[in-house]
């Protein structure tokens, strides 16, 4: 049944993305407020898809922490789930920090051009962290949120990988708040698996963290301790000792 149901998603994806990108071209033209609101009608479409089609519900611990300000969300990757849901239900809209080869996908690629989030060329080395800080403090003076994975990729549920250090970074630079935030959607919708499984997918926001007076690599840590130590209370089962 869990197959059958992650196929009927997968078509339900695949039948709406299509037109959803057409209308975004039409679009192009409206300010880049209502470019975005239209836009993430698409991931608002696939979380509710999610939940209808595949039993895949959601709760959230903590809105109130999110702040009335400048910030850089920073959260755990476990899967394509929560990359659908933070631009689509943040109160505030958010810019993913991402290579910029990716406007090159059909379909979901052109719609995420119109969005001038944070588009990257890695081939730049370092200077491409440079592009994150230009952009990210643009985006922040625009009252947006860069949101960056610190893991870099998405890390099955119960396994921690390096917290690299782009996020404290930024966050060190522009003077912004961090907001950490932990999840365990990896338990419903894992890393390249096609079948989607039925169930309830917690997103915790914690307090924010304050950048001013800590070094980037102290303000990394707390973000990891305080994610971390999340993921523990979240789903205390994978982390047992042997």
């Amino acid at each position: 049944m869990a197959w059958l149901r992650s196929l009927l998603y997968l078509l339900f994806l695949s039948v709406t993305v299509i037109p959803y990108a057409f209308a975004c071209i039409l679009w192009a033209p409206l300010p880049l407020h209502w470019r975005y609101k239209l836009t993430v009608g698409w991931p608002r479409l696939a979380i509710w898809g999610a939940r209808v089609i595949c039993g895949i519900r959601w709760q959230v611990k903590g809105w109130e922490n999110l702040p009335d300000g400048p910030a850089v969300l920073l959260s755990k990757h476990q899967s394509a789930w929560e990359t659908l849901f933070f631009p689509a239900y943040m109160p505030r809209e958010v810019c993913f920090v991402y290579k910029k080869e990716l406007h090159m996908v059909p379909f979901f690629g052109w719609g995420l051009a119109l969005l001038r989030m944070i588009a990257i060329d890695r081939s730049k080395g370092r200077d491409a962290f440079e592009q994150v800080v230009k952009q990210g403090q643009t985006r922040l003076d625009e009252g947006r949120w860069p949101l960056l994975f610190p893991e870099g990729t998405r890390v099955a549920p119960g396994k921690v990988a390096r917290y690299k250090m782009g996020g404290a970074l930024l966050a060190s630079r522009t003077g912004a708040a961090v907001i950490p935030v932990a999840h365990n959607a990896g338990e419903c919708w894992r890393r390249n698996a096609f079948v989607k499984h039925p169930g309830l997918i917690t997103l915790s926001i914690g307090p924010a963290i304050e950048s001013k007076g800590l070094s980037p690599e102290e303000l990394n840590q707390k973000v990891q301790d305080w994610i971390e130590g999340e993921m523990r209370r979240l789903n205390p089962e994978r982390y047992v000792q042997p």
